[in-house]
This record gives C-alpha cells, sequence and structure tokens, in this order.
C-alpha cells in the first residue's frame, strides 16, 4: 500500500480533488432547478393560472383575428370602388365613342382629373433639356468622329494556344 501511495499519490489526490468539484458542481445545478428534478416547473405551477394565461392567448388571437378581418374588408371596399371607376370609365370610353367623339382623349381627360383629384399638392416636373451626348454626325461603324480609340483587326496566323 505504501509503495502505491508514493507512486501514485499526486495522481490520486487530483483525482479526489476533481471528483469532489465535479460533485459540487453537479448539486448546484440541480439545486438551482425549481423542485430538484426536471419536469417540477410544469408541476409547481396551479391550473388556475395555467387556465388564465390560455384564456388570455385566446383573447389575444380573437383580437389579431378581428383586426385582420377589419383590414380585409376595407381592401375589399377599395377593391370595388376602384372596379366600379374602371366600369364607369368603359360605360363612358363605349359612350362618347357611340357619338363619334375620340375616346382615347376622353379617357386622358379622365385619367388627369383623377390624377389631379388624387394629388393636388403633387407638382409635376419637367424635364430639362439636355443636349445630346454625342454629335449627331456620330457613326461607331465608320471610324470617324469617334475620338482617339478606333478597332483595327487581330494579326492573321496560327493561334499562339497549343
Amino acid at each position: 500500500v505504501g509503495s502505491v501511495l508514493s507512486g501514485y499519490g499526486w495522481y490520486l489526490l487530483l483525482a479526489a480533488v476533481a471528483v469532489y468539484l465535479l460533485v459540487q458542481k453537479v448539486s448546484r445545478g440541480l439545486a438551482a432547478r425549481p423542485g430538484g428534478r426536471p419536469g417540477a416547473a410544469e408541476a409547481a405551477e396551479e391550473p388556475d393560472v395555467v387556465v388564465r394565461r390560455q384564456e388570455a392567448l385566446a383573447a389575444a388571437r380573437l383580437r389579431m383575428q378581428e383586426e385582420l378581418n377589419a383590414q380585409a374588408e376595407k381592401y375589399k371596399e377599395k377593391q370595388r370602388q376602384l372596379e366600379e371607376e374602371r366600369r364607369r370609365q368603359k360605360i363612358a370610353m363605349w359612350e362618347s365613342m357611340q357619338e363619334g367623339k375620340s375616346y382615347k382623349g376622353n379617357l386622358k381627360l379622365n385619367q388627369q382629373e383623377a390624377e389631379s383629384g388624387a394629388s393636388a399638392s403633387a407638382v409635376p416636373k419637367s424635364k430639362p433639356n439636355k443636349k445630346p451626348l454625342r454629335g449627331g454626325g456620330y457613326n461607331p461603324l465608320s471610324g470617324e468622329g469617334g475620338g482617339t480609340c478606333s478597332w483595327r483587326p487581330g494579326r492573321r496566323g496560327p493561334s499562339a494556344g497549343g
């Protein structure tokens, strides 16, 4: 026994300390859990708390569903109004065509009225007059007026690759 302790004493001491620290860590982990065992948290809750939480969740879902239904109704109403406006425009176009008038001009007037009514605050932007990037005599195939760059054919002969 003395020879084993003298030969492996330090190793046995370090192993004992490691086992002690491991046991302490595991016991702290179990003590940190409510109830000291897995699944104790679910069992510790009272049934009335669970019922109240489920009722609150169901009420929140119902509220969100009602909001979604209201948004869907608004969208459907807006689509109905747009469809009615399109139908009225088609009827007006058909009537003007029957009278012999230009229906395209009438359609443009209707669209301008709708745009002016929808965006009264928007100011139409006019495009500034821009000069062209190249002169009128530019032709990329002729080689004239293209500046310093010009295309030249490659050297004739066999290819360099092998």
